[in-house]
């Protein structure tokens, strides 16, 4: 009350005391009036803070929108290889055709597909009578041939016959000779042999087929001389050689390497493409199969202990590679553009020649390097701002000063 009495004229508090009116009502009033007074006041004043903090609000996200967030990675050493990688077929190099070498029409088939054959092994059979007929007419009649040249030949020698007796039996025996070995040849036509060993992979024909001459019977593949060849830019021509190592890779028997090595180097290179023919031999039983589409990579090179940077902190610039290094403390980060070069790379990781600034320790950009420029100031990822531990204080603050003020105004009224 006496709070009141101290807000109120004091003519006014005069002359209530000499009328003897009531203070009660005029208190109340007196102390509405006031309240309101004071919650339009604490209004404006939390308008004005709000605004105010809103306006530094604004200039401090400004602030931090231009401290780019960034992620790196320590470099540290390890193993990298040096690989050259091509796309490209399997091809068998031992790959045949069979065809037939007479009309006949097939009698018997001997193999299958997917059978394993040896050099010379009968495929199929065709029809033989008629040869095997003429076969024996021709050797019957050498053999009376040879005796009449044995007879006219004792002859001779008695001096019973001439010289051109003799002369004309040796051209007989020579002549069926001739159609002997001409006899045998087409017998030996009507059973198609196998030109190489290795895996019947086709067969064209079935049996009671006529076929003619030159006719595709068979395809036969010999799967222990299945190679790779690739064509490597001649640049790369002082890193190959024969028994280089490689790795080939097929979707379609799964993400398992399969081994294999260089057995060929072509001794040339082709003009047009500026290319090297090189030949990878590919070890038996590695489940691949001519005509697979495989990623093929020659191994040029090993290092054990070499700095390893991830490729996803490389970024190109005209044919040259730079990287981002962080230099200075946690709370003051300043992006360093150094340029690299690479002596050697995997998939996922370069070896920086030795003339590159960078070592083990350094912490390299991963992300948020692109649009960065040498020397801008950056945060790390998922680091907290320092505007928000400030902007938190000053909220929390505030907020206490006004509910303290709301505390006063709703403690006068009460009293009132």
């Amino acid at each position: 009350m006496s709070k009141l009495h101290g807000r109120l004229p004091r003519t006014l508090l005069l002359l209530l005391l000499l009328t003897g009116l009531p203070l009660t009502g005029l208190a109340l009033t007196g102390c509405s009036n006031e309240g309101e007074a004071a919650e339009a006041n604490n209004e404006e004043k939390s308008g004005e803070t709000k605004k105010k903090k809103g306006e530094e609000d604004e200039d401090g996200e400004k602030k931090e929108e231009e401290l780019p967030p960034v992620e790196v990675v320590s470099l540290a050493h390890g193993p990298i290889e040096a690989v050259l990688r091509f796309s490209t077929n399997l091809e068998a190099e031992s790959e045949v055709q069979v065809f037939s070498q007479a009309a006949r029409q097939i009698t018997s088939l001997k193999v299958e597909e997917g059978d394993l054959v040896r050099k010379g092994q009968v495929l199929v059979r065709l029809q033989d009578e008629e040869q095997r007929s003429e076969l024996a007419r021709i050797e019957s009649q050498l053999e009376k041939a040879r005796r009449e040249y044995k007879r006219q030949e004792n002859l001779f020698a008695q001096e019973l016959v001439s010289e051109q007796a003799i002369n004309d039996a040796t051209y007989e025996v020579e002549q069926l000779e001739l159609a002997l070995g001409d006899a045998k040849r087409n017998l030996g036509y009507t059973e198609v042999l196998a030109p190489i060993a290795g895996t019947i992979t086709g067969r064209h024909v079935n049996i009671g087929d006529h076929i003619t001459v030159n006719q595709h019977l068979f395809d036969l593949v010999d799967f222990d001389s299945i190679v790779a060849r690739v064509y490597v830019p001649e640049k790369e021509l002082v890193r190959l050689g024969v028994g280089l190592p490689a790795r080939l890779y097929s979707a379609s028997i799964g993400g398992d390497a399969r081994t294999g090595e260089v057995i060929r180097v072509a001794p040339i290179v082709d003009p047009k493409s500026g290319t090297v023919k090189v030949t990878v031999g590919i070890p038996r039983s590695q489940e691949l199969l001519p005509g697979m589409y495989v990623e093929v990579e020659l191994v040029t090179d090993t290092r054990d202990n070499a700095l390893l940077v991830p490729k996803r902190a490389v970024i190109y610039d005209q044919n040259q590679a730079f990287l981002y290094r962080l230099e200075g403390s946690d709370d003051d980060l300043t992006a360093e553009r150094l340029r690299v070069g690479i002596l050697l790379e995997d998939r996922e990781h370069i070896m920086p020649s030795e003339d590159s600034d960078v070592a083990a320790g350094d912490r390299i950009v991963v992300a948020g390097q692109a649009g960065l420029k040498d020397g801008a100031k950056v945060r790390l990822a998922g680091q907290k701002r320092p505007s928000e531990d400030v902007d938190g204080e000053e909220a929390d603050a505030g907020a206490d000063e006004e509910e303290e003020e709301t505390g006063e105004v709703a403690a006068e009224v009460e009293a009132s």
